[in-house]
């Protein structure tokens, strides 16, 4: 990886967060209108494996699918089982049975399972810096307001069951993306995991699937702008994956809080909390150590290949 590459990965993660976080803000309005959430997330995720497949075709991308081996194949399965399906059903089966707050916080552990794994799997360094920088990033995730203690409720656990599984797919990701364009990933992502929800929502909630038919103007308009934050987020989340360490890009993702907290300060709370400013100045710091060392590491490593 050269640092052109590392620059390109970097530039697509803070593009990625940017997403996340309005994705996150038109999440809140979505589910508080489109239920069940299960219902919701299918449905989304569907319309955004159509997509995908549907710009596979248009560009001629899917001629890429004869140069995929059988290892390649079952890696996108697995993408699509762990990343795409198991872990939505997961999350937002939990996400029913706790408080929002409590789902939160878990899932912003993901870059400590990520860095967990990608040291001995995918032979990344944590240096020092960035070893302080997972301090800072998790104690920004501790400065919430309206956080009373975790319930140790089944719900929290399958909610960290499910943010076990997300950063299980990003070391799959990683590990394929050097060879495998974005899209196709990203296709296998959500086509396959979509179909899998869909036949979970049969399973379990089948009445619920025909609100689909009765849903207004209003909640078709929020539904599709949900699957445009999610198609781009699943796209350029990939490719900043495929060019950056997968500590690197998802403890960049961490910052998509302060996109969210902006968004709402501005659109409906219209006030920006002392706690708030603490958590922004945490996770600025927690993501700028990580660039900062990941840059660092770049030109060391490019100084000894060229001695």
């Amino acid at each position: 990886m050269d640092k052109i590459s590392l620059n390109k990965g970097i530039y697509f993660a803070l593009i990625t967060t940017f997403v996340s976080g309005l994705a996150i803000f038109a999440n809140k309005f979505a589910v508080s209108i489109i239920s069940p959430p299960l219902i919701f997330t299918t449905i989304k995720n569907l319309g955004v494996g159509i997509l995908i497949i549907s710009l596979l075709l248009v560009f001629k991308k899917w001629k890429l699918l004869k140069r995929l081996n059988r290892k390649d194949a079952f890696y996108l399965l697995l993408i699509g089982i762990i990343g795409g399906s198991i872990p939505f059903y997961l999350f937002f089966t939990g996400l029913s049975q706790i408080p929002a707050i409590n789902a939160a916080l878990i899932h912003k552990t993901l870059f400590i399972w990520v860095a967990i794994m990608a040291v001995p799997l995918l032979k990344e360094r944590l240096s020092a810096l960035q070893i302080l920088g997972v301090v800072l990033l998790f104690s920004a995730n501790l400065v919430v307001g309206g956080f009373s203690g975790f319930t140790f409720m089944d719900g929290e656990f399958l909610v960290l069951i499910a943010t076990v599984l997300w950063s299980v797919e990003n070391i799959l990701a990683k590990k394929i993306l050097p060879k495998i364009d974005p899209d196709i990933v990203t296709a296998a992502r959500m086509g396959i995991g979509s179909i899998i929800l869909l036949g979970a929502s049969l399973l379990t909630t089948p009445a619920s699937l025909t609100q689909v038919l009765t849903l207004s103007s209003l909640q078709w308009l929020i539904m599709i702008a949900t699957m445009v934050t999610l198609m781009a987020y699943v796209m350029t989340w990939y490719r900043a994956l495929k060019y950056a360490p997968a500590t690197t890009v998802s403890s960049i993702l961490v910052a998509s809080t302060l996109v969210t907290n902006t968004l709402s300060a501005i659109f409906i709370t219209h006030t920006w909390t002392v706690e708030m400013g603490i958590q922004a100045l945490l996770i600025v710091a927690g993501v700028a150590l990580f660039i900062a060392s990941a840059m660092r590491d770049k030109k060391i490593d490019n100084k000894l290949a060229t001695s």
